[in-house]
């Protein structure tokens, strides 16, 4: 089961939003994601926050009270990590976070760093790029124009192997260590396939639904 976590900052268009919520199950809004989530025409199941961003007067009166989970302004926890863990709660196995490009740096890196950590999210759109998170085991399958920028970085404590086809430079031929980056990879052919053999990776590409509006061209396989 599938849930979307709409956040504030810079995001894909308003289209690509419907291409990347077709196929959840919930929706949750962490503050002024609820922007991002009623202009591209959806509705939130739960808005979060402490509402700072989106407190003028009748933007929130039409949610039923059940679903607007407000936290104080001074709080141990993002908006977005709220939002996270209401859909680890609801049960959601795969989680995406749609918006939080540009913006404050420390915001971007906040993001970031939720990768690093147990259970991380498996999606990210920022923008005109995406980020998936590839487990120990799982093969990522994508269909990429020749020429797409690939690149990859390891995630928590390692050790670290990665295996490759369809890419320029092979990843078998690094050796990752923690603070790596393996950057400015690029397709050769249409299609590729990355295998985390061991430790985790985090892979950024061009966002491939803005352009194809399937969500299913890329897989995670074992």
């Amino acid at each position: 089961m599938r849930g979307i976590a709409f956040v504030g900052g810079e995001g894909p268009s308003h289209e690509a939003l419907r291409k990347i919520a077709q196929g959840a199950r919930f929706f949750v809004a962490a503050d002024s994601g609820l922007l991002r989530c009623e202009g591209a025409g959806l509705t939130p199941d739960w808005i979060v926050g402490d509402m700072d961003s989106v407190a003028e007067a009748g933007r929130l009166e039409k949610y039923p009270s059940e679903k607007i989970l407000r936290f104080p302004a001074d709080k141990d926890f993002t908006d977005t990590e709220f939002a996270l863990n209401l859909l680890k709660e609801k049960g959601c196995g795969e989680i995406w976070i749609a918006g939080g490009g540009g913006g404050r740096l420390d915001h971007l890196f906040a993001i970031r760093s939720l990768f690093e950590r147990e259970n991380p999210p498996d999606r990210w759109f920022p923008g005109r790029e995406e980020v998936c998170c590839l487990n120990e085991g799982f093969a990522l399958r994508a269909d990429l124009a020749p020429g797409s920028i690939v690149s990859l970085f390891p995630l928590g404590a390692g050790p670290w192997a990665a295996e490759s086809s369809g890419l320029k430079w092979p990843l078998d031929a690094p050796a990752w260590e923690r603070g790596s980056a393996w950057i400015s990879n690029a397709a050769v052919g249409e299609f590729i396939e990355i295998r985390a053999a061991r430790g985790r990776f985090m892979i950024v590409m061009p966002m491939l639904l803005e352009t194809t509006g399937v969500s299913a061209n890329i897989k995670k396989v074992r």
